[in-house]
């Protein structure tokens, strides 16, 4: 299938430490494992004309992966709707860490997808908590990451189509880092884990859940509707 990686792409510029952990972008590391998986994939980041994200690339797209962070203010707005129209028609959206932040993600669920957190390199262990759902295949009963920034409860979202995935972190909180969504046409996922100080998107078992993630939202075989004033199918009797 057509997948596109969006990263803002400013840390890994500006910040040593992130470019020691991704030197050519997280955007970049996650389109190869998903490259070496098969895929047609695309990289955009948030300097390129359109922020890389012309009508031509997102009709193309069966599954848009999004990292933001930092400049989720500097997204323009008619990128944003054009990114969300390309979901409720189809398109299917994968939006990753702090990207639950972005302006694509908040207009598509209608929330201020707000949250506690907190940069301490707390351990996390990732509960799978829908061992049924095809997100989940390959994996074990949980993930742990040694470190990873943490994200509490209460997260104002909508109540999830379904939740995959609750993490536990070594600080007390709990969080709803697995989460699914229609929305129109198209399906979404949250998916929590890839603060970019720490080596997240290396890890097998992350990999693993984001290429089953692509498998999932991928939608391209949706019957397209027709709305408004409709003709009727059969002959409507005019005897009352």
């Amino acid at each position: 299938m057509n997948i596109t990686v969006w990263n803002e792409y400013r840390h890994e510029k500006e910040n040593e430490t992130v470019r020691n952990v991704y030197p050519d972008g997280i955007h970049q590391v996650i389109a190869n494992f998903l490259e070496e998986a098969g895929h047609h994939v695309k990289t955009a980041t948030l300097d390129e004309p359109e922020h890389g994200l012309t009508e031509a690339v997102l009709s193309e797209t069966d599954v848009l992966i999004w990292w933001g962070h930092k400049a989720h203010d500097e997204v323009h707005e008619e990128i944003a709707e054009r990114v969300k129209q390309r979901v409720l028609d189809g398109m299917g959206l994968i939006v990753l860490h702090s990207g639950h932040f972005s302006k694509v993600f908040k207009k598509l669920m209608g929330t201020t997808c707000d949250l506690k957190w907190r940069e301490a390199g707390d351990r996390e262990r990732l509960w799978v908590v829908d061992p049924t759902h095809p997100i989940t295949e390959g994996l074990g009963s949980y993930l742990e990451l040694e470190q990873e920034e943490m994200y509490g409860e209460h997260f104002d979202i909508p109540a999830p189509d379904e939740l995959v995935f609750i993490s536990w972190f070594e600080g007390g909180e709990v969080f709803r880092s697995g989460a699914t969504f229609k929305r129109g046409n198209g399906k979404i996922f949250y998916f929590r884990p890839g603060h970019e100080t720490y080596p997240t998107y290396h890890k097998p078992e992350i990999q693993q859940v984001i290429q089953n993630a692509v498998k999932w939202a991928a939608n391209r075989n949706t019957p397209k509707h027709e709305y408004g004033n409709a003709k009727p199918l059969e002959e409507i009797s005019k005897k009352r």
